[in-house]
């Protein structure tokens, strides 16, 4: 599926809740449903930077695709971590590299987060990002 296919998707289905709560309890259970990164990724290199709860992301390509794992410690970042690896999992460095995310701002996701949330939310993505680039150059 595309990364556009995925962002709508996730559109649609936060649109069926009216309020925050209930997407918030929506993005917990995301969280709940990750699969643990594996203690070996647990490194200083896999810590996202600029998030307020401990964050690693882990990268690995293969068949010109990346696959990603991730993890936190905190509850609605775990589901952040699960929304966002579900956009990016298994597609090609390009596609990550032009994508814009659109579909935090569009189920509101941003506005809804504190500042500090809101600042690791844009360094995940710049990380997911820098592995993307990293990937496309090592072809």
């Amino acid at each position: 599926m595309t990364i556009e296919k995925i962002q709508e998707e996730i559109i649609s289905e936060f649109s069926v809740f009216d309020d925050w709560m209930d997407k918030y309890a929506h993005l917990i259970e995301m969280g709940n449903e990750l699969a643990p990164i594996d203690e070996k990724h647990k490194i200083d290199q896999n810590i996202i930077r600029g998030c307020q709860s401990q964050v690693w992301i882990n990268a690995e390509y293969d068949d010109g695709k990346i696959t990603f794992q991730g993890e936190s410690d905190a509850l609605i970042v775990k589901g952040m971590v699960a929304l966002m690896l579900r956009v990016v999992n298994g597609q090609k460095p390009e596609a990550i590299i032009n994508t814009d995310f659109h579909f935090v701002d569009a189920i509101g996701l941003k506005e809804h987060l504190s500042p500090t949330r809101s600042n690791g939310l844009l360094a995940m993505i710049k990380q997911i990002k820098l592995y993307a680039v990293a990937y496309s150059r090592s072809k």
